[in-house]
C-alpha cells in the first residue's frame, strides 16, 4: 500500500511539472520563429527578424474590446493563438474578475488605485487603440510583446478623497526586447514600464530600461505609486535575484517621470 501511494504521488509530481514546463514554453515570443537557421539565409536576414517578430510571422487573434473612461476611447486585447483552439468571446468589465483566453483563466482585478482599472496578460501580445470620433486606430507597440499589465482609465466614474477622479491615460509594464539574447522574448527578459496618453501616439518609458519591474504600491494620501525594480547591475539582461532593488515613484496626475525614491 505504501509504494503505491508513493507511485501515485511521483506520477502526480510528473505531471505537475509537465504542466508548469508547458506554460512557461507557451508564454513566449520565439523572435527567430518565422526563419528556419538550417536554411541557406543570410545572417544579415537573421538579423533583421531577431527581437522583431511582425504580425504576420506569430499567430494572434483579438479577444476583447475594453471599455474605458475615456468616451471615444476603446482598447483591443490581441493574445497569441493556439491551434485547435475553439473561438472565444468575453466582455471585459469593471465588475469582472476572470476572463478565459485560449483555454487559459485570465485575472482581471478591480482597481486598486481610485480610477484606474488593471488587466494582467497572459500572452498578451498587443493592445490596438481606437478612436470612435475619427475612426483610427493604431497599436501601442509595433511588433508583438508580452504584456503582464494593462492600467486604463475606469469605465466607472470614481472618486478620490470623495472627488471625483478621471485618468486619461494608460501604464503598462511588459516584456518587450531579448533583453538576455536568447533568441526568445519571456519572463527571463528584463520587465519594463511605459506611459502612453489618450491617443497612444505618445510612448514615455517610466523606469530606466537597465532596471526589472517587481511590484507596485500606491499612496492613497498623495495619489502616487511606487514601483519597485531591480537593478541589471552586471548587465546580463536578467533580473538576478541578488541585485539590488531600488524604489520609483510616479505622481499619478500626470506619470510621465519616474523619480527614484530609495
Amino acid at each position: 500500500m505504501k509504494r503505491y501511494l508513493i507511485l501515485i504521488a511521483v506520477i502526480l509530481l510528473f505531471v505537475s511539472c509537465s504542466n508548469n514546463k508547458k506554460e512557461q514554453k507557451e508564454e513566449q515570443i520565439n523572435v527567430r520563429s518565422s526563419v528556419d537557421e538550417s536554411d541557406s539565409v543570410t545572417d544579415s536576414l537573421l538579423n533583421s527578424i531577431k527581437g522583431n517578430v511582425s504580425f504576420s510571422q506569430l499567430a494572434s487573434t483579438p479577444n476583447s474590446v475594453i471599455l474605458t473612461g475615456l468616451k471615444e476611447h476603446r482598447l483591443v486585447t490581441i493574445y497569441k493563438s493556439r491551434k485547435n483552439v475553439e473561438s472565444f468571446e468575453e466582455n471585459i468589465g469593471y465588475s469582472s474578475s476572470y476572463t478565459v483566453v485560449d483555454g487559459q483563466t485570465i485575472e482581471i482585478e478591480k482597481p486598486f488605485m481610485p480610477g484606474i482599472e488593471v488587466l494582467y496578460g497572459y500572452n498578451l501580445l498587443n493592445v490596438a487603440h481606437y478612436n470612435m470620433q475619427t475612426e483610427k486606430m493604431n497599436f501601442m507597440f509595433q511588433s508583438p510583446v508580452l504584456i503582464k499589465t494593462l492600467y486604463y482609465p475606469s469605465f466607472i466614474e470614481d472618486s478620490l478623497n470623495k472627488i471625483p477622479i478621471r485618468r486619461n491615460y494608460y501604464l503598462v509594464t511588459v516584456y518587450d526586447d531579448d533583453s538576455n539574447k536568447d533568441s526568445l522574448i519571456n519572463k527571463n527578459d528584463l520587465r519594463r514600464m511605459y506611459y502612453f496618453n489618450a491617443e497612444c501616439d505618445v510612448k514615455i518609458r517610466l523606469i530606466p530600461a537597465d532596471y526589472s519591474v517587481i511590484r507596485s504600491q500606491y499612496d492613497s494620501r498623495n495619489d502616487v505609486m511606487y514601483v519597485f525594480a531591480r537593478k541589471d547591475e552586471n548587465k546580463n539582461g536578467i533580473s538576478d535575484k541578488n541585485e539590488p532593488i531600488h524604489i520609483f515613484w510616479l505622481n499619478m496626475k500626470l506619470p510621465v517621470t519616474g523619480k527614484k525614491l530609495y
